[in-house]
């Protein structure tokens, strides 16, 4: 099988231990602007601003957002690599800022948020009452090298439930995927494309969550 034209030195083979490293050490480190230890990880933080399309509604009711399921694997500040379709590495000297599972609400909720389309959108367990739940689990969150591909594609994929809260009933379903081509091999790159990847991808689930539950509203009160 043909290797991936990947720089050897940058990534490492992903151990389970180094899965569990804590984001508090991670930037005691690094704390200070300028004098970064030499050994010190680059700590990388994409912030997608995805705009509100014209087609998206406008809505009445309230939206809360459960705090993603995923693996240890997928969610963590190590930056996944997949050179092959049966292995995963981690990036050398890099890590997210922050875990897969808060870029995605954090990105989600600003999107809504900043679109002005609805009310509230906030996370579940926030103490207000929502109409509606959205319930999501991260399948992949990893840079990865598919068939014979030169360069990497940030790949994120994600499946979301609407349930309305009122009745438990899950009323909208869908798997959300993106993979934006990354410009080179270096990690600069590739967080670029993450960054395309999760705008794209909190944009898409952003009209759709407010189209599937205004969906649902006009069919229950029709």
């Amino acid at each position: 099988m043909t290797t991936r034209p990947c720089p050897p030195a940058a990534f490492h083979r992903l151990a389970p231990a180094t899965m569990a490293i804590g984001l508090g050490l991670l930037l005691a480190g690094c704390s200070i602007v300028g004098n970064k230890p030499k050994d010190a990880p680059t700590v990388y933080a994409p912030d997608p601003r995805p705009a509100a399309a014209p087609e998206w509604p406008s809505v009445t009711w309230q939206l809360g957002v459960t705090a993603p399921a995923s693996s240890r694997s997928v969610d963590s500040v190590r930056i996944a690599v997949r050179p092959s379709a049966n292995e995963l590495q981690v990036y050398k000297g890099a890590t997210w800022a922050k875990p897969p599972s808060a870029m995605l609400v954090d990105s989600l909720l600003r999107t809504l948020e900043d679109s002005g389309r609805i009310p509230v959108a906030t996370r579940a367990g926030s103490g207000i009452n929502t109409d509606y739940r959205l319930v999501l689990d991260i399948r992949r969150f990893e840079s990865a090298y598919a068939d014979a591909a030169a360069m990497p594609s940030a790949t994120i994929e994600v499946n979301a439930k609407l349930m309305h809260v009122k009745d438990q009933q899950v009323v909208a379903s869908r798997t959300f995927l993106q993979a934006q081509p990354a410009s080179a091999t270096a990690v600069p790159a590739v967080i670029d494309a993450f960054d395309r990847a999760l705008g794209a991808l909190t944009g898409q689930m952003a009209g759709w969550v407010l189209a599937s539950g205004e969906a649902h509203e006009r069919g229950v009160h029709r």
